[in-house]
């Protein structure tokens, strides 16, 4: 499950977004975020594939 995007940030010309997960632990079962920052034309990919 994903959250929207958070931040847009523009580098040397290319565009990245900040994407946070929200995940489960497999040894306590809490939920966590993880955040991760990659280039806009991938960030589906990745998302998809986590």
């Amino acid at each position: 499950m994903a959250k929207k995007v958070v931040a847009t940030l523009r580098t040397s010309g290319k565009e990245y977004t900040k994407v946070v997960l929200m995940k489960r632990s497999e040894k306590t079962g809490a939920y966590y975020f993880d955040e991760t920052i990659v280039p806009i034309d991938a960030a589906q990919e990745f998302i998809s594939k986590n």
